[in-house]
């Protein structure tokens, strides 16, 4: 089986070489996938998707920002959002990028995903994706009543009396959840501030329609969180507009 594919790898490389050779390179868009959950770290080799890691995407958005074939680059987005510091991570690197950026919308651009879209010049969506959910949300599973009934206890001894704060041991104190909600609206202001900004609007008009709720591209297009409704080919032809691309 290695060798087989050894020898699969071997013939697409040199494919792909007179491929280039002949072909030659001239001015580009580069499309840029982030499909599935936005997670951190940096994807491997034998990854076969369902995981867009930010390490990975920043990189490539770096390489394209310093190709000087490319002239615009295309964000083909297919994803329900995932981390914030994944999601912030590629943001960061699209607010870096000197050229035109434009983002596709597929099937999904929400949460997360929907905040990387925050860094580009125009949005496109498909008139039946599913557009924004523009919020936060932390999850604390509790095992308690479970581990009751099994007949499990557990001993957690703690420096401080917030260092346990989510334990699925037990359930939180009203305390701990006033704490937590601050830390989630916090990061939920934020959000609402990139979105106010990426899209030319005011927190004001931001926050009716940052209630976590999804809208249809249509829909996203009459609320001005999209700029076009349309299909990746169109994107892309906007995008090489953009760049200059004749």
């Amino acid at each position: 089986i290695v060798s087989a594919l050894a020898l699969q790898i071997l013939a697409l490389g040199s494919r792909s070489a007179a491929t280039s050779a002949e072909s030659g390179i001239g001015p580009a868009v580069a499309v840029i996938p982030i499909k599935g959950v936005i997670t951190s770290g940096e994807g491997g080799p034998f990854d076969t998707g369902g995981v867009a890691f930010s390490e990975s995407i920043s990189a490539d958005i770096e390489k394209a920002n310093e190709d000087d074939n490319v002239k615009a680059i295309l964000l083909d987005v297919d994803s329900p959002g995932g981390g914030v510091v994944a999601s912030d991570e590629i943001y960061h690197a699209l607010s870096q990028v000197e050229k035109p950026v434009v983002v596709v919308i597929g099937d999904l651009g929400a949460s997360g995903a929907y905040y990387i879209s925050m860094a580009s010049d125009w949005i496109v969506a498909n008139p039946n994706s599913l557009v924004g959910s523009i919020g936060v949300i932390s999850e604390f599973p509790n095992a308690e009543g479970l581990l009751e009934k099994v007949g499990v206890e557990f001993v957690v001894i703690t420096s401080g009396p917030r260092k346990d704060v989510g334990s699925p041991y037990r359930d939180m104190t009203e305390a701990e959840e006033a704490y937590w909600q601050t830390i989630v609206d916090e990061t939920y202001e934020s959000f609402v501030q990139i979105v106010a900004e990426g899209r030319g609007m005011t927190v004001e008009d931001v926050a009716p329609l940052a209630d976590g709720g999804v809208y249809t591209g249509r829909q996203a297009l009459d609320l001005k969180l999209v700029d076009a409704l349309g299909y990746k080919d169109d994107a892309i032809t906007k995008a090489a507009g953009l760049g200059g691309i004749t």
